[in-house]
């Protein structure tokens, strides 16, 4: 018995003592950028720092490729990236690069375009969802409502959903916004005009909620999260008027709760926090809700609100507080534990995608601007900005120590050491 203990003590003292000789020199994860706003949906990367700098001697511009115009966040794993393109106002088409170099490895397209509304003119008549991979296949968001599943290696169509044709819906006047959600065996979609769940191997169509009726006023801007809160798995789902928790088995609605929005303007993904759901709308406010199961069903209590309106940017939460860009193109922190401001900035870009390693924020205006921020709720600190690209509304991507910035017209890829 003895000796097995001092055995025991002898490997733990070795263990660490081994701890700092594994981590030296060990490079960046290269994690995959899956989906919208990353592996968690929330913006966040682990395994990796941010740069110190994003001078050019800092960080280098790897390589640069020509695409068609797109809104779509590229999507990253090991050895290749997803882009997509709308091509010649006709078709969608699917990219899939080498990600050492930029060279093609396969191209998929289809017939896919349409016209938004004149006053929405400058957001443009191209793909705007970003795609969503589950390691072995790709599912894209067409504009006109589709959703089309690739063999990632091939590139080859293995099935396609025109929610259109199927939910018997009207075409979504702004096209489909919303970027799919990929959990276990099932994608979750806010298209068809609602909330749609569909097999992930074959494209049926499991159950439909939150009908909103698609059309002008309906179809949603905002993307679904998934979350377990009060130790229930659930879907956080904004519509163009109400925050939701759904049942993803059934799609029964658990709770919801109606958001103020000028013209249903809740665009940004909700974000959960200690058992609370952050959210903010153009033309309402930023909410805090608290939600909490009892024997009858749901309670959402509203822990705050305040003034602040966000507008297409989501936040970063880190350490209590949500670092979050809004409707009059400030920077903001706000502390979840009161929902007062710690700070606001001046004015900056209209729009910002944004990354966290949890100590800094990178963050990528629709100018074309990146910035390096540290996130301090004491005060705003710009630590470093460098101009990358000329229009940029697709979300910045961080895989290992790469940076992927989707402009309009083109992709780069920046690496630091």
């Amino acid at each position: 018995m003895h000796n097995q203990q001092y055995i025991r003590a002898a490997c733990f003292i070795v263990m660490i003592g081994l701890v700092p000789l594994l981590s030296w020199g060990t490079e960046p994860v290269n994690q995959d950028w899956s989906q919208w706003r990353g592996p968690s949906r929330d913006g966040s990367i682990t395994g990796v720092q941010l740069p110190e700098s994003l001078s050019e001697k800092s960080l280098k511009k790897v390589w640069q490729v020509k695409l068609g115009p797109s809104y779509s966040g590229p999507i990253v794993n090991a050895d290749r990236i997803f882009v997509t393109e709308t091509q010649d106002k006709k078709k969608e088409v699917v990219r899939a690069l080498d990600r050492k170099t930029g060279q093609e490895l396969w191209k998929q397209d289809w017939q896919g375009a349409m016209a938004v509304p004149f006053f929405a003119k400058a957001n443009g008549d191209w793909i705007r969802a970003t795609p969503a991979f589950d390691g072995e296949r790709l599912y894209v968001a067409g504009i006109r409502d589709v959703l089309v599943c690739l063999d990632a290696d091939s590139g080859e169509e293995l099935w396609r959903v025109d929610f259109v044709k199927k939910m018997g819906t009207k075409l979504p006047s702004f096209g489909f916004a919303s970027s799919p959600l990929v959990v276990d065996d099932s994608v979750y979609v806010q298209a068809g005009g609602g909330l749609c769940k569909v097999d992930k191997m074959t494209g049926e169509i499991k159950w439909r909620t939150l009908d909103d009726g698609g059309g002008m006023f309906g179809s949603a801007f905002s993307s679904p999260y998934y979350a377990e809160i009060d130790g229930v798995p659930q879907l956080i789902v904004q519509t163009r008027t109400k925050l939701a928790g759904v049942n993803p088995e059934d799609g029964k609605i658990l709770w919801e709760r109606k958001i103020p929005a000028f013209r249903g303007m809740n665009i940004l993904t909700p974000t959960v926090y200690q058992n609370s759901i952050f959210t903010s709308s153009y033309g309402g406010g930023s909410f805090l809700f608290k939600a909490k199961k009892n024997d009858s069903g749901w309670n959402l209590d509203e822990s705050w609100t305040n003034k602040t309106q966000a507008y297409m940017s989501s936040p970063n939460i880190i350490n209590g507080h949500a670092y979050l860009h809004l409707r009059n193109q400030r920077f903001t922190c706000i502390d979840l534990s009161t929902g007062k401001a710690r700070w606001t900035t001046t004015p900056y870009g209209k729009y910002w995608s944004t990354v966290t390693d949890g100590n800094k924020i990178l963050a990528l205006d629709q100018k074309g601007e990146l910035l390096l921020i540290n996130a301090n709720p004491e005060k705003f600190e710009l630590i470093d900005s460098r101009k990358v690209a000329e229009d940029s509304w697709a979300h910045i991507a961080v895989s290992g120590n790469e940076i992927f910035v989707r402009a309009l017209n083109d992709l780069a890829v920046y690496r630091w050491e």
